[in-house]
């Protein structure tokens, strides 16, 4: 056993008193040591109900034969933190995360471990985690949120943050306002539509780190529990067959993730987590890669906020599991990839029936051929830009418009609400990607503005920086190089055309090579945001958006 390095010979004897310190018995210290990694805390809605989550692991863990420990992992709560200085600590968050569980797992010497993380950076924060570890792990969330119901028709946060911006146009009153926030978010978990939590969750199955249901069966169920039990004995499992991360998260399960990402119609932020979940196992994740899976893998659900159906559809339509199965009529997905089951991704979604077509289209009925993520490329992103295609509407997927530039979010909040972008705009966000914010904050408050003031279908939003799950309409973000260092983003100026042509995957300005250059000889880098703290030392770290925002030493 690992675990021997701190309990076994006569010089572990200062160990073991400390594990007798702990309260363990020596037959418990004879057992493997099974660190259970909890997210749970009292500010997150998807992580309130992880002590339940936890402990349920902790009695499969020993009823499987281990000795059950836990520590924490810090988490954000996206939507608390959007709109204000406490966004710039999110997605940086997903690096701490995993530092913190590699130094706590190393330092301690487990020999396997148990990931419950819920929302958007602890699932890739632990992913991360678990292949440098490369202990037998298995991962169980906490679950998605129920919808809401408001006026006889089911909700999510997206619309919650598109009500406010109805409020603003005068479409509802205050309220009405304040009925969507009392019903909105009804019950704990991750919440209820296809953003990022959920999109990072129902990625763990088709990466094969976690067990049927993972990603779909709500917080509130009691399935829930069960699942947590299982995962508890399933990791002992593991453990007795020494399979381990790497041995599961190989370069064809990556693909097989994006490949479902793209039937599922993901949030853009797996654009960012997969990358860097991939550089961990030393794999280059080219983010144009995207665009050849898409171009045969199906989009064959329009989960809110692309549609009207929600995460608890999804679990009742047959799950993740279910989607695979479409996907694997077309010989879509590498079926002989090893999973945390002890089974191949063939062995486990064999039978798995898709039992409502209208959440989960057949295959030769999809919502469209090609996925749901595009990746564009263009004079304002020659290294790439990301856009969620399937939460955007056909008379956008084709766009010319003036620019309106902003230099930061907050400007930008404020020309939406006060009237001054019209049908037609392309709203510019800048100097907001990883190194410019520093954090690539998510632009939900003013995707959702547009939408709420009745513009989601005629003007566009592109910027550096990232979007929530929760936006839809043409937003497109991640344009590297983003304009901290340079990028072409950093040249366009109010006014000029910007062309977006989705299907195409391209995105220019309307702007002679010769007037970039001009414009690039007079451009100054801006002094940093932020000097101190972890940000500072975040921003001189971490590098451009195509390449998931991974943290290097220069």
């Amino acid at each position: 056993m690992k675990s021997d390095a701190v309990k076994k010979g006569m010089q572990q004897a200062p160990h073991r008193s400390l594990f007798n310190a702990l309260g363990l018995t020596k037959e418990e210290m004879d057992r493997p040591l099974v660190g259970i990694v909890s997210s749970y805390n009292e500010i997150v809605p998807g992580h309130m109900n992880l002590d339940k989550i936890v402990e349920a692991v902790k009695l499969g863990v020993a009823m499987a034969g281990g000795t059950p420990i836990v520590f924490p992992a810090i988490a954000v709560c996206d939507g608390i933190a959007m709109g204000h200085i406490g966004m710039k600590y999110s997605l940086v968050t997903r690096d701490l995360i995993a530092d913190s569980t590699e130094a706590m797992a190393l330092a301690h010497q487990f020999d396997a471990l148990v990931m419950v993380p819920n929302c958007d950076k602890n699932v890739p924060g632990l992913l991360m985690a678990a292949a440098r570890i490369n202990v037998p792990t298995i991962f169980v969330s906490g679950g998605p949120m129920l919808a809401g119901h408001v006026n006889g028709g089911k909700t999510s946060l997206s619309s919650m943050f598109e009500a406010v911006g109805a409020c603003a146009a005068g479409k509802i009153s205050e309220e009405e306002l304040t009925e969507f926030e009392n019903k909105t978010c009804p019950t704990c978990g991750s919440c209820s539509g296809m953003y990022t939590a959920n999109s990072m969750n129902c990625l763990t199955e088709a990466l094969g780190m976690s067990l049927k249901g993972n990603g779909t069966i709500p917080a509130v169920y009691s399935a829930r529990i069960r699942l947590a039990k299982q995962a508890g004995m399933q990791v002992m499992e593991l453990y007795r067959k020494n399979i381990r991360p790497r041995d599961i998260m190989t370069e064809e399960a990556i693909k097989n993730a994006l490949t479902v990402d793209m039937a599922l119609g993901c949030s853009t932020n797996s654009m960012l987590h997969l990358p860097a979940i991939a550089h961990e196992v030393g794999m280059t994740l080219n983010p144009e890669l995207a665009n050849e899976i898409s171009s045969r893998t199906p989009n064959l659900c329009h989960l809110a906020p692309a549609g009207h159906t929600y995460i608890e559809e999804l679990n009742e339509a047959g799950g993740v599991y279910a989607v695979m199965n479409e996907l694997n009529k077309k010989n879509l997905l590498n079926t002989e990839c090893m999973t945390v089951t002890g089974k191949t991704v063939g062995e486990n979604i064999q039978g798995c029936v898709n039992t409502n077509p209208d959440v989960i289209r057949p295959i030769d009925n999809p919502y469209s051929e090609t996925g749901g993520i595009a990746v564009l490329k263009g004079n304002i992103a020659p290294d790439t830009a990301v856009v969620k295609r399937s939460a955007v509407v056909e008379e956008m997927m084709v766009h010319e418009g003036p620019a309106r530039v902003f230099d930061c979010e907050e400007d930008a909040i404020d020309a939406i609400k006060g009237g001054r972008i019209v049908a037609g705009d392309v709203v510019v966000i800048r100097y907001e990607g990883p190194k410019g914010g520093p954090g690539m904050r998510e632009m939900l408050n003013p995707t959702s503005a547009i939408a709420g003031m009745g513009l989601g279908s005629s003007v566009a939003l592109i910027t550096d920086g990232r979007f929530s799950g929760a936006s839809r309409g043409a937003s497109i973000g991640h344009v590297s190089p983003e304009a901290a260092v340079g990028g072409p983003i950093a040249l366009i100026k109010e006014g000029d055309i910007i062309r977006i042509n989705i299907p195409e995957n391209t995105l220019d300005v309307l702007v002679s090579d010769e007037e970039l250059a001009k414009r690039r000889e007079n451009w100054k880098p801006r002094q940093p945001k932020v000097t101190t703290g972890y940000l500072a030392r975040y921003e001189k770290m971490v590098t451009s958006g195509n390449r998931g925002a991974i943290l290097e030493l220069k």
